[in-house]
């Protein structure tokens, strides 16, 4: 059974994204045990030690579901192993670290409430923004008709809460954006004591002016290959979108062609926009070849993806499952439809042929 790594040098990895600000508790909790049952290889979440916590206790169910043979769930495809676990932080501002914010004493009595209705992480009620559900996809904001709503941010503060989640994590996501390196490189130097045991770092940003000499420019600065530590470029396509419509993949792809065209080293992986869509895409352009199968742990083709993160997308499809209970595990059938889901989005990235695996489904 291939390890995670061996998935990302296969071009087969697939990173659950919980939201760099998204601190749910239970939801996150659940998202962990879901994808880590369906094959995640990695899962991305706030640096919050309660969210790390959650994410843990999430992973330590999953592997009590592996283990029990009467379980509905053991005919899973392959055996389950541990996924990654990455923490977010920030390099100056960036929209994952934000929420939204409005006083509801102020909206008038006749408001349709169009905040509510748009809002994918439903942190929208009578009382206001629900902070902890508020992941920052600003979708509210355009569409207040009284302009009430504001977003306000919150990067990751470098103290010893961020300290502490590195020291109980195997990876490190670093967002920034062009023309961030001073912003960048003064995080940098304030980690660098900490990260020293990551086996990942993974870089993302969106496109703009200058990208790939920005990208150089990080990449020269961190120098990963002495501390023997994977570099993976996300390409954040159209952050925070995909849950939109199918749409929303092609950002994604026409970001991963740019930084593909350039060859820097590492990997390159997709995000901000990626859906049920983005595995055919990159397919029909070629750029998703990965090493015959993911088990065979063979170095991906320079010119293809390594992997895909799915964010928004992956948590809308299960949140119907998931906010029924806080211990999913309880519920067989619940998580037995819940994994199923999740595999919908994991087998593809994996490249699992649907007709050689037992239907989640099936007893």
């Amino acid at each position: 059974m291939e390890t995670p790594l061996q998935s990302l040098q296969a071009g087969c990895w697939f990173k659950l994204i919980c939201g760099a600000s998204y601190q749910a508790l239970p939801e996150v909790r659940s998202l962990a045990l879901v994808y880590a049952l369906a094959g995640a290889d990695c899962i991305d979440m706030a640096a919050d030690p309660a969210v790390v916590a959650a994410v843990k206790s999430g992973l330590a169910a999953a592997q009590r579901v592996a283990a029990e043979p009467a379980h509905p769930l053991i005919n899973t495809p392959y055996e389950f192993r541990r996924p990654l676990l990455m923490v977010s932080m920030s390099a100056g501002e960036d929209p994952h670290f934000r929420k939204a914010w409005f006083d509801s004493a102020v909206c008038p009595s006749e408001c349709d409430r169009p905040c509510e209705r748009i809002c994918p992480a439903a942190a929208i009620d009578s009382d206001g923004v629900i902070d902890a559900h508020c992941y920052g996809c600003g979708r509210c904001l355009p569409v207040c008709p009284y302009g009430l709503i504001e977003a306000r941010s919150q990067p990751t503060s470098v103290d010893a809460i961020a300290q502490q989640t590195l020291t109980q994590v195997d990876a490190l996501e670093i967002h920034t954006q062009v023309g961030q390196l001073d912003e960048f490189r003064s995080l940098w130097q304030r980690i660098r004591p900490w990260v020293g045991h990551l086996s990942i770092i993974s870089v993302s940003c969106p496109d703009g002016e200058g990208l790939v000499d920005y990208l150089r420019a990080l990449q020269r600065l961190m120098s990963l290959h002495t501390l023997g530590i994977a570099l993976i470029w996300q390409t954040d396509g159209r952050p925070m979108s995909g849950d939109i419509g199918k749409g929303t993949t092609h950002a994604a792809v026409r970001l991963a062609q740019k930084v593909l065209t350039a060859s820097l080293p590492g990997y390159i992986q997709l995000a901000g926009g990626t859906n049920q869509y983005t595995v055919f895409k990159l397919r029909e352009l070629g750029l998703w070849q990965p090493s015959k199968a993911c088990s065979e742990g063979m170095s991906v083709n320079a010119r293809g993806v390594a992997g895909i993160a799915y964010g928004s997308y992956a948590r809308r499809l299960l949140m119907t499952e998931i906010g029924q209970t806080h211990y999913l595990e309880e519920d067989p059938q619940a998580l037995k439809t819940a994994v199923a889901l999740a595999r919908s989005l994991v087998m593809p990235v994996k490249q699992v042929n649907e007709e050689t695996i037992k239907p989640a489904t099936q007893s």
